[in-house]
């Protein structure tokens, strides 16, 4: 795909087209190293969710109280300052705000390791979360100044396979060292890459304004406000469509990343224990369920979701090409096919075969990165571009990040607290639960997350409608 954006960006343009900044091979370069950054971005966002099981084993948490600590706590400071980061962004050197906020939420999440209680660990991932609001804004807007228009859909999503990449990563790197370390180290070893790349980003990542041929034009643009910005996409309900539509997929996909390891650890509680055994012979080493189950998911959700977000940019770019109205036939498509998919995951007796439909999904789940953000650049003039990619992750993380998580676990502990009623237990009381009671408190935790996984699946509907609406007015929308 790196040939593809650096044959793009290193062709002679055509009169009156968008000049190359670089060369092909400083463009690619800086391709993957914007794509290092965000894997990393997205391994110390996830890590937490391979070791939520430990977590509130020591710390005595609840499902509610992980669902905040992976969404909300984090969504809050993440998309607020993401805009404001944005505006600093359209004017000052993108680099050197990438490369200070890597360096920011890396020592974050080192200090994850170190929380003696629930609220340490909150504040820990606000910082987190302050940190990783310089990186995505910043980024697209590099990208697109990196790139020509017709391979910006596959540019972006490029960089968007940072997303299952870094969630692969996160899950085989968290499972495999806190098997043998302690979910604590894991936190510090995915704290500890993000420093090398921060220095990379500011000695290495060169700043492409003032050798665009458009730099006069754009300077002068870039007086443009916030509140210009706002009213100049009040008129493109394409924007407002895309953005609803992506938010509920994040809703989805964030909501159910906490759990999805959770519910193989609480459902098939003795067949991941065989496979792990298994599989530890097999390969040689002591593997438990923690670093399987994390290998398991890593390995096969997060290729398929990086094929998927791949696929889904060369997609939009050859059949938007003729008809921009194809960039949202897929994902919408795609939004329609993951429910079925999904519920049969979770309710099927192998979890091998779950492992599998989980693949699948997770596929499906990521087509629609590169067509959503391509499209969110593509409604913008260049001088708006930064601040248009922070108000549409400021729509998709708040809903999804900051409500999903959260959503999924308070239903969870709702619908086990449903099934326990009859017991006179609670999710609470179940803490120090022993023998029959032991038992009914772990299979009400495990019908819990099911079901919290199921209902939350079933908002993919309205994605469809989303993305299906935003074809539309595509065509009137785009300018850029």
């Amino acid at each position: 795909m790196t040939d593809a954006v650096s044959d793009g960006a290193a062709r002679e343009p055509a009169a009156g087209a968008e000049a190359p900044p670089f060369s092909k091979g400083y463009t690619s370069y800086v391709m993957w190293l914007l794509l290092g950054i965000y894997i990393i971005n997205f391994l110390d966002r996830q890590v937490l969710n391979i070791l939520i099981e430990d977590i509130k084993l020591e710390l005595h948490l609840t499902d509610t109280q992980m669902g905040l600590l992976g969404g909300l706590a984090f969504a809050i400071f993440y998309t607020i300052l993401g805009i404001p980061i944005a505006r600093l962004a359209e004017r000052k050197n993108r680099a050197v705000i990438i490369g200070s906020s890597v360096a920011v939420w890396s020592g974050f999440t080192a200090l994850c390791a170190t929380a003696g209680n629930f609220w340490q660990l909150l504040l820990y991932r606000v910082g987190v979360g302050v940190g990783e609001a310089g990186c995505t804004p910043p980024a697209h807007s590099l990208i697109v100044d990196y790139v020509p228009k017709e391979k910006r859909a596959s540019a972006l999503a490029f960089y968007s396979m940072g997303t299952p990449i870094g969630g692969l990563l996160g899950l085989i790197m968290g499972g495999l060292v806190a098997d043998a370390y302690g979910w604590r180290t894991a936190f510090l070893v995915a704290g500890a890459p993000g420093l090398i790349f921060a220095l990379l980003a500011v000695f290495t990542l060169k700043e492409p304004r003032a050798r665009l041929a458009r730099h006069a034009a754009q300077v002068q643009a870039a007086s443009a406000t916030f509140s210009e910005t706002v009213r100049y996409l009040a008129a493109k309900p394409t924007f407002w469509f895309i953005a609803m539509a992506a938010a509920v997929k994040a809703f989805i996909g964030y909501g159910h990343a906490p759990f999805t390891a959770s519910f193989f650890f609480r459902n098939h509680t003795e067949e991941v224990g065989r496979l792990a055994a298994f599989w530890g012979d097999l390969l040689g080493f002591d593997l438990q369920s923690r670093g399987f189950v994390g290998l398991a998911l890593g390995i096969m959700s997060g290729i398929a979701g990086t094929v998927g977000a791949m696929a889904g940019g060369v997609i939009a770019d050859r059949f938007g090409k003729n008809d921009l109205r194809a960039y949202m036939v897929t994902p919408a498509i795609a939004s329609l096919l993951t429910i079925p998919i999904f519920i049969i995951a979770v309710t099927v007796d192998s979890a091998v075969l779950a492992f599998c439909l989980l693949a699948m999904n997770a596929f499906l789940g990521t087509l629609w990165y590169g067509p959503v953000y391509g499209t969110g650049q593509s409604v913008a003039p260049p001088h708006m571009r930064a601040t248009t990619a922070a108000l549409l992750l400021f729509i998709i993380n708040l809903i999804g990040l900051g409500l999903g998580p959260l959503a999924v676990g308070a239903v969870s502990d709702l619908s086990a607290n449903m099934i326990l009623a009859d017991t006179g237990l609670t999710v609470q009381t179940c803490r120090g639960a022993v023998g029959e009671a032991k038992a009914a408190c772990a299979a009400a935790s495990g019908e819990g997350v099911r079901w919290a996984l199921i209902l939350s699946t079933l908002f993919g509907l309205v994605a469809f409608f989303g993305f299906w609406r935003a074809r539309k007015t595509i065509r009137e929308d785009v300018v850029s």
